[in-house]
């Protein structure tokens, strides 16, 4: 009767552990969208061969010309993490998310949600019109839609969102996005703390695309995380691109 009662034990104990293994292999995991080495995984849409390079782990852009570099694949729900770092004054660059794979003749950047990744001088070096600066928080992580993309801003500049408190560092130092996009809403963290979002983007599912805009950025640590699908429409899917 005891050896039977082990038994029975050592049976519940191995079906519990291997019902954890199988729910730890169904968990949502981080993967990396850049590995250190070589730009797999990335499709070069309307920049030129030298514009994105590697160089001591970090994928670097130059900046020019201006244009976008795509994942090989689309993307629905997920969580993006991505490091970045300007390296000159007022330098502009960004990532897109559920974005289209190509650029219309005539344009320079996709349709897609963007999430703005400004250096900080870029609005003491970029006066309107009547003298004034724009305001200080468009380059702390602005969300828009590009390219006619249409959303619902949560914090309205214009048809812009803009950040609620100034987290980014300047020219030189890491910044930290973690980007959450679930069923057509995106929520920002900059550093640590979310400040910013989106809902009703028109794509809920799309591209992801790294930007060069004019001035020299890094990036290093770009991972995903995809979750559970939504119900989404063809009309709500940016068209796929065949390589």
């Amino acid at each position: 009767m005891k050896n039977y009662a082990v038994i029975l034990t050592c049976s519940a104990v191995l079906l519990l552990f291997g019902h954890d293994r199988a729910r730890a292999a169904d968990t949502p995991q981080f993967r990396d969208l850049f590995n250190g080495k070589d730009l797999s995984g990335w499709v070069n849409v309307n920049t030129d061969r030298d514009t994105w390079t590697v160089r001591d782990g970090l994928l670097v852009c130059s900046g020019h010309p201006i244009g976008v570099m795509r994942t090989e694949k689309q993307y629905e729900n997920f969580i993006l993490h991505i490091e970045w770092r300007h390296m000159e004054p007022g330098g502009n660059s960004g990532v897109f998310v559920w974005s289209e794979g190509t650029v219309p003749k005539g344009r320079r950047l996709p349709k897609g949600v963007e999430v703005q990744m400004l250096e900080l001088d870029w609005v003491n070096l970029h006066k309107r019109k009547d003298g004034t600066l724009p305001p200080i928080a468009y380059v702390h992580g602005e969300l828009f839609g590009a390219g006619g993309l249409k959303t619902t801003p949560d914090n309205p500049r214009g048809s812009r969102s803009k950040s609620l408190e100034n987290r980014c560092k300047g020219r030189g130092e890491w910044n930290v996005y973690d980007v959450v996009c679930v069923d057509g809403v995106v929520k920002l963290s900059v550093n640590g703390k979310f400040v910013n979002g989106i809902s009703h983007a028109q794509f809920k599912k799309g591209y992801l695309c790294l930007e060069s805009e004019g001035a020299e950025i890094h990036f290093r640590n770009i991972r995903i995380m995809e979750l559970p699908p939504g119900i989404t429409t063809a009309e709500q899917t940016a068209p796929l691109v065949e390589d």
